[in-house]
């Protein structure tokens, strides 16, 4: 797993949970969502509006959906996180950037592009992720015309 660019500076505590959601998306994308889900509140208000078309609320139903999509990953995916921007304002954190790679989905080895934006919140003193938006990036039919 490697990070690009990143646009502000990140206080060392917040880069310590990106460093650590980097790894865990690594591990996701090998089948394993545990580290993952260690990443997330258990709160009835997380949300999930998934690249693959799954919008959740809540733990119960999130934690179901990330062991899904865990399953759906095979060995030897790579992935790029791409955080174009990330922002920290007191308790509240935000990333939006890309996921890119060549990730093996269903079986099959393809190039992939996953636009994603997360927010966090501190819960009890620790960064938590509360929100996932992700899909796949389509084609910018605005190039050239604006």
């Amino acid at each position: 797993m490697q990070t690009t660019s990143i646009t502000t500076q990140i206080p060392a505590d917040f880069q310590r949970v990106l460093d650590r959601l980097h790894s865990a998306l690594a591990a996701m994308m090998n089948g394993d969502p545990e580290p993952y889900m260690a990443m997330w509140s258990h709160s009835d208000d997380v949300t999930l509006f998934g690249a693959w078309g799954p919008c959740k609320r809540g733990w119960a139903e999130l934690s179901k959906t990330f062991r899904w999509v865990a399953s759906r990953f095979g060995p030897d995916s790579e992935c790029i996180i791409d955080d174009l921007v990330v922002q920290v304002c007191g308790d509240v954190a935000y990333t939006v950037g890309y996921e890119r790679g060549d990730m093996v989905m269903d079986g099959e080895r393809r190039p992939t592009t996953i636009r994603v934006s997360h927010i966090y919140q501190r819960e009890a003193g620790e960064w938590k992720m509360f929100h996932r938006h992700g899909d796949f990036a389509p084609i910018d039919q605005s190039a050239g015309k604006v």
